[in-house]
């Protein structure tokens, strides 16, 4: 696997630049290879969790069908100005790259937060460039993106089954010792396994925590005690015990958690964990300060605020 020697981060560092690289099930894999094979796309919307792939794929077909690309995030430049101004100038004109009069490519990651006006002025997009450019769209959320994209796309969901889940995971141990070991970084394969049973699918998230372990040079079980700090059961039992002290503890040491999928994970257990009878009080409050997140200036102090509301409002089972 080719790397770029001169990026800090392993996540850019290691990211694959060809399709064969991704580690993804074969029938994905087939997929896009077919893409690249054709040297164009149709629109695509790559919909699942965050880290599983989906910028990578993108990023690595336009790479290695030599297409000329744009990248933009939903988050920074989702609205409609944007749409308007750089987008149509890339578009609406030809490409220099790759002769044969390949398309270009517009790639939006994390799609589901472009706004609600950008949305359906983009179905327009798409119709009018469709000679000269296609797009693809990345989403966590695949029910945030609105109807007619989604009926103008074909949709590609990098949801995983259960039996290609295993070989994934080894894949994803044998990339791990990989980077470590090119990094010169000295491992304990045990503990290696265990972060993959925590993270994976989200190689992402992986990626960032080994780097942030791995700054002495070395990743033995000694970590496990801080990687017990994120399990989510652990985190709900508390309420339970209205352990406030703890909860609060608990939210500041795990501050780089992923906001956008934490709120379902506590969803999931304290279903586990309720009453029947509190378990429609849960699903209003979270629901409740999911949204308020959107918006919200603290996510920790968001979060916070849901814990002691769940702590107050719902009665767990003895």
């Amino acid at each position: 696997m080719k790397y770029i020697d001169e990026d800090y981060l392993f996540v850019e560092k290691y990211r694959p630049r060809s399709i064969k690289d991704c580690i993804l099930p074969d029938r994905l894999k087939n997929t896009f290879n077919e893409f690249v094979v054709q040297g164009e796309f149709p629109t695509l919307i790559l919909a699942g969790g965050p880290g599983v792939g989906k910028t990578t794929v993108a990023k690595a077909m336009c790479h290695e069908a030599g297409i000329d690309t744009m990248i933009l995030n939903g988050t920074m430049d989702g609205g409609i100005d944007k749409l308007r101004t750089d987008v149509t100038q890339f578009a609406s004109t030809y490409s220099l790259m790759g002769g044969g009069g390949k398309k270009k490519v517009v790639i939006y990651d994390e799609a589901d937060y472009l706004s609600w006006k950008t949305q359906p002025a983009l179905r327009g997009f798409i119709e009018e460039f469709s000679s000269n450019c296609t797009f693809i769209l990345t989403c966590n959320f695949i029910n945030k993106i609105i109807e007619p994209l989604q009926s103008r796309s074909t949709v590609i969901d990098f949801n995983f089954t259960k039996t290609e889940t295993s070989p994934l995971m080894m894949a994803c141990f044998n990339r791990i010792k990989q980077i470590l070991d090119n990094e010169k970084i000295v491992y304990d394969g045990l503990v290696i396994r265990e972060l993959i049973k925590i993270y994976f699918p989200d190689m992402r998230r992986l990626l960032n925590e080994l780097q942030r372990y791995s700054s002495s040079k070395i990743i033995d079980k000694s970590i496990l005690s801080l990687i017990a700090n994120t399990d989510i059961t652990t985190f709900v039992g508390y309420f339970k015990d209205m352990n406030f002290k703890e909860i609060r503890k608990w939210i500041w040491m795990n501050g780089s958690i992923d906001y956008t999928v934490l709120y379902e994970k506590i969803f999931n257990e304290l279903i586990k964990q309720l009453t029947p009878d509190s378990v429609p009080q849960m699903v209003l409050t979270i629901a409740d300060y999911q949204f308020k997140a959107t918006a919200s200036v603290s996510q920790q102090i968001n979060l916070l605020a849901c814990c002691t509301q769940i702590m107050a409002e719902c009665n767990f089972k003895k």
